[in-house]
């Protein structure tokens, strides 16, 4: 019999929010975290903003010696699995070895390993830290949460841009129904808003240059969309075996249904033309969940403002649902949270759920000059109320990973 996996946990930490209730409530209220950066003088720079986490205490989820050997992204991972872990109201101590961890990133302890880099140019290699290895290290946000909760089941890290979180929770969903774990905290974690990245993204000309209004930079689907915008935060959910999760009289939030995960194997940062590699995604992920697409209510899209991404996901979309596609709400969260890259398949995962639960479809901010090109329904500028039985979410990385997830009604 096929194992049944169900989300019984959220956390989040993201540029509108410090948690899954008040990173809703912007969602809801259509709230732009958007804003000229802080974290360093971003004046050099052609791109000067980002969506920035704004008072967060890792304190409050680590103790001081462990903050002082973590990088940041794996900071923000371990405050948001401590508030899926409290939301699923999972007791860690028991059958840890059931228990796993999967969390993604894109980039890493990239602040860490330029931090360092610079010690050693000034200083020499006997001043480097002794914890740069186990801060910079892809895996470290994985092994941190298992160390912290005592979890000893199945521990790995996906790697593969911005569908890495999406990749996280696919896999630890099918990593449940061969019975190597019965309960995953999985999603993804990014600390990026960095000088390096910031620099880097700008001389590829990905990112929005709206200096002087960032909160309308963000702009997917839109006409005048001109990149997206860098973000850090971190998103994960408690993915659990049905039965165990019935058992122990948890609230089941929804229930992740279908995966699919493809390759474009076209360009190293350009989708595949009519978005030929999504589209593949999303039809193995309907096969996976055994629905034909007229089930699908709702699509949290990868929606990232870049010109080509939009034009050819909405192509991808009307390729797979048809006439169906006229009929779908699509809205991408990324107007509002920006581009959390690792993380951000997670967040919209979170955001299908609670628009589930909620009866309430999030908004696709700042539309306000529609693309004749791009004519789907992106639910635009104000959150709507509409009755949610089954949404898929669509993540997009460099190097033409797709992956795309079903998640039904509980």
């Amino acid at each position: 019999m096929t194992r049944r996996i169900v989300i019984t946990g959220l956390g989040a930490i993201t540029p509108i929010g410090n948690d899954v209730p008040s990173t809703w409530d912007g969602m809801m209220n259509g709230r732009s975290g958007i804003g000229r950066i802080t974290r360093f003088d971003p004046a050099p720079y052609e791109t000067q903003i980002a969506g920035e986490v704004k008072g967060f205490d890792p304190l409050k989820a680590m103790d001081r010696k462990e903050v002082r050997r973590t990088d940041r992204f794996t900071q923000l991972a371990v405050g948001a699995a401590a508030e899926a872990m409290a939301d699923a109201k999972l007791d860690a101590t028991k059958d840890n070895d059931r228990i796993g961890v999967a969390i993604a990133t894109g980039v890493g302890g990239l602040e860490t390993l330029i931090e360092q880099v610079l010690v050693m140019e000034k200083r020499g290699p006997s001043r480097l830290s002794p914890f740069l290895v186990p801060m910079l290290m892809a895996n470290a946000a994985s092994a941190q949460i298992s160390m912290q909760f005592g979890l000893r089941g199945p521990n790995f890290t996906h790697v593969s841009a911005c569908a890495s979180s999406a990749h996280a929770l696919g896999e630890s969903a099918e990593m449940i129904r061969r019975g190597m774990a019965e309960v995953m905290i999985a999603g993804g974690s990014e600390a990026a808003v960095i000088p390096l990245a910031i620099g880097a993204f700008s001389t590829m000309h990905a990112m929005s240059r709206r200096n002087d209004d960032p909160q309308h930079a963000s702009r997917p689907f839109d006409k005048d969309r001109d990149g997206f915008v860098l973000s850090e935060g971190a998103a994960v959910v408690v993915l659990e075996e049905r039965e165990r999760a019935t058992a122990r009289g948890a609230r089941i939030l929804a229930e992740l249904v279908g995966y699919g995960a493809t390759a474009d194997a076209y360009h190293i940062t350009s989708p595949s033309p009519e978005g030929e590699g999504n589209a593949r995604a999303m039809r193995m992920a309907l096969v996976d969940a055994g629905l034909e697409p007229t089930a699908i209510d709702y699509i949290n899209a990868h929606g990232t403002s870049t010109q080509p991404n939009d034009r050819e996901e909405t192509a991808a979309i009307k390729q797979v649902f048809g006439e169906h596609a006229y009929k779908l709400m699509v809205s991408s969260t990324k107007s509002m949270t920006g581009h959390l890259l690792g993380a951000a398949g997670a967040l919209e995962a979170i955001a299908c759920i609670l628009a589930i639960n909620n009866g309430c479809i999030p908004p696709t901010i700042n539309s306000t000059t529609p693309d004749p090109a791009l004519d789907l329904d992106y639910v635009p500028n104000k959150a709507r109320p509409a009755k949610i039985r089954t949404a898929l979410s669509n993540s997009m990385g460099f190097g033409g990973h797709n992956a795309s997830l079903i998640l039904t009604e509980a």
